[in-house]
């Protein structure tokens, strides 16, 4: 046998070690620097082996549903050179089938299936502690937090075939998110200092943002936020004055006013991703832009993508240029579509669950359904798991009321205070949560795991004492002026309360508990369910005087985002009080009523706690005192921590019971849904 022939074959038996294919791992041990996350060479080298991807059979007709969408590449085409390689929780998928689902309607209660298709440049592990990559292969910080560097994966691309590059990432932020005709006023979260961040591409794969200031907690941010900080540039920028200078002129033949209009139409105003779509919109417009060769939706980086919408319900299919396959090379999403209902009433929506004709549910399924889920599971084929919350329903009085009495009264201490004590929290415990809560109160910060949180603060005002509360509510002149047995304004006027609530953030429960402790230290109060979108539109336009809503965040959130401890104390979807005050701030004095120096001394502290590393000696100092103030001013009141439902269909595979149910986090995000299957 020659030399030649021996060295021959041995070349080729070494080729054929590098061309083995690679065995898929599952299960909790499995994942490489992270848990369940492989990037493909790291998964490559440790197994000694060539990934080979398979794609979804049904891949190409889900993709004909997809307006406007051209047709596919070949799959090593639409992957990135370095897709992330995911180890399924359980084992290896199938493809197929429906998820069922229900929200309350188009832009209410909708969280639940935005966390099964989201995506952001990170998210945190579902050890809830661990950022970990996503959209972004890695990232650098400088020693002081000022730089940060994200690397993208090379060759990932839009729900549409385009690239998706650093730029995507730049155009969300100098020229929409900074752009005063599609937003006209930024969110702080992604600002530093007050200031914008100076974002730049270095290169396709590379995106630098500057901080005006030091900014730990920027990426984190990212980590559970529904907001995406990339946009489609190549679809946006034909129609954005800024960048083409016939962008008016080609609007206009589409039939809208200008070419902002129709970047509007695209995205929405808004990085809350569930706003009707142009699909909703406007169909016969939708339509006019995939017959001029435009896609009728914005293209995603999701794994599910939006084709048909209603006002009864939002249907999507897998998007086929998503970035994760799993560890057996095989293209995830596993499951081809997502059918989410709207149902608002809440004994509409228990019987669906009962009869099993939904897949996985979390948010909106209060306390008081658990019974009765857990008596039917085995009739309708689901199971119920009852985790932990990090936020509770919580009440507040409208500090920026429209009656100028009624504003004076909420702004006194003691009130408050008397309305806390007078709420009979065990009540609230035995009768809405099944004594399964603790009473406590609101400290913005999660209390059970964030270390400085103490039982002092847990524990203000929480007292059921309705003696003390008559004494307080006497300090504050609101007393019985006329002996009919009801306490009246401070001018004498009748004084009434009614709390206009929805379920999916305050149980119906809790309400009915707090209205008679109020009615019971002589405060009249009154109840009145609404929907989610007629609670939201009503508070942010300063119509009601009682506000409800679930409230309280862990503390890597707060440490990123102090939008709930400065007025109005939250975004569109919170409990929002003083939004006067907000106004007051955001026009510098132009509009809106002064805040008292309470608010300045907060924002100082809040300021001063976004630049330091959460979890350090000095940030926990900070902390403490921003929930020391939190729980002084009593701005907004805490009830119970209790738990909560998460529902799930017996069929759903790879499917890992969170260990919060938590919007908080996110929902399901840190879960890897893309690797949910329904088995046969």
């Amino acid at each position: 046998m020659s030399k030649l022939f021996i060295a021959g074959a041995v070349a080729l038996m070494a080729g054929n070690v590098m061309a083995v294919s690679c065995l898929p791992v599952t299960g909790p041990e499995a994942g490489g620097v992270y848990p369940h996350l492989f990037e493909k060479t790291e998964f490559e080298s440790k197994q000694g082996c060539t990934l080979n991807f398979s794609e979804n059979p049904s891949i190409s007709q889900l993709n004909s549903r997809i307006a406007g969408n051209p047709k596919l590449l070949p799959l090593v085409q639409r992957l990135p050179q370095e897709p992330l390689v995911i180890a399924p929780y359980q084992s290896i998928g199938q493809y197929g089938g429906v998820l069922d689902g229900i929200s309350k309607a188009t832009e209410s209660g909708t969280s639940d299936f935005l966390s099964i298709r989201h995506v952001n440049l990170v998210r945190f592990s579902d050890d809830l502690a661990t950022v970990v990559p996503n959209v972004a292969k890695s990232w650098e910080w400088s020693a002081d937090y000022t730089l940060l560097k994200v690397n993208l994966r090379q060759g990932h691309k839009w729900s549409d075939g385009a690239p998706f590059t650093a730029a995507d990432i730049a155009f969300w932020y100098n020229n929409i998110l900074m752009d005063s005709q599609v937003i006209e006023k930024p969110k702080d979260r992604f600002l530093s200092g007050g200031k914008p961040i100076k974002v730049e591409v270095l290169d396709d794969t590379t995106v630098q943002f500057t901080m005006n200031e030091p900014a730990p907690g920027f990426l984190d941010n990212f980590a559970q936020d529904y907001a995406q900080p990339f946009l489609p540039k190549h679809l946006l920028e034909t129609f954005h004055p800024a960048f083409n200078k016939d962008a008016d002129k080609l609007a206009k033949s589409l039939g809208f006013d200008n070419g902002y209009a129709l970047v509007n139409f695209y995205y929405g105003q808004s990085d809350w991703k569930d706003i009707p779509t142009p699909l909703l919109k406007d169909k016969a417009a939708a339509e006019r832009l995939v017959k001029a060769g435009y896609t009728a939706i914005m293209p995603t980086l999701e794994s599910h993508i939006v084709v048909e919408e209603s006002l009864e319900k939002r249907h999507l299919v897998a998007n086929p240029y998503f970035f994760q396959v799993d560890t057996a090379g095989n293209q995830l999403p596993y499951i081809n579509e997502i059918n989410e209902v709207y149902i608002g009433d809440e004994d509409i929506q228990t019987a669906k669950l009962i009869s099993g004709d939904v897949d996985y549910k979390a948010q909106a399924v209060n306390l008081p359904q658990a019974p009765v889920l857990l008596e039917n599971k085995d009739k309708g084929n689901y199971d119920v798991a009852l985790r932990p919350t990090i936020a509770q329903t919580t009440f507040a009085f409208n500090l920026t009321d429209e009656d100028v009495e009624k504003r004076a009264v909420f702004n006194d201490v003691n009130f408050r205070r008397a309305m806390s004590v007078a709420m009979d929290r065990e009540q609230i415990n035995e009768i809405a949560y099944f004594g399964l809560g603790t009473p406590t109160q609101y400290t913005a910060f999660d209390a059970d795991t964030t270390p400085f949180i103490t039982d002092k603060l847990k524990n203000s005002w929480i007292q059921f004492d309705q003696t003390l509360a008559g004494r307080l509510l006497d300090k504050a002149g609101v007393v019985d002026k006329n002996g009919d047995g009801l306490r009246d304004l401070p001018s004498g006027k009748k004084f009434e309360l009614n709390i206009q609530y929805a379920t999916q953030g305050t149980p119906s429960e809790v309400v009915e508990i707090v209205a008679k402790s109020w009615n019971d230290v002589g405060v009249k109060t009154t109840i009145k369910e609404v929907t989610s979108d007629e609670y939201r539109n009503s508070q942010t336009a300063n119509d009601l005087s009682v506000l409800s809503w679930v409230m309280g965040r862990p503390l890597a959130n707060i440490a990123s985002n102090t939008e709930t401890l400065v007025p109005p104390y939250g975004s569109f979807f919170d409990l929002r009080t003083g939004m006067l005050w907000g106004q007051y701030l955001e026009t510098n004095g132009a509009e809106g009523v002064a805040p008292p120096a309470t608010v300045a001394e907060m924002k100082k502290l809040t300021d001063k706690f976004v630049t330091l590393k959460a979890g350090t000696a000095e940030s926990n100092k900070v902390g403490l005192q921003i929930a020391e103030k939190v729980v002084d001013d009593l701005f907004i009141i805490g009830t119970v921590k209790a738990v909560s439902p998460v529902y799930r269909s017996n069929l759903l595979a790879n499917f890992e019971v969170p260990k919060t149910s938590s919007y908080e986090f996110y929902r399901m995000y840190p879960y890897l849904p893309t690797q949910w299957y329904l088995s046969k």
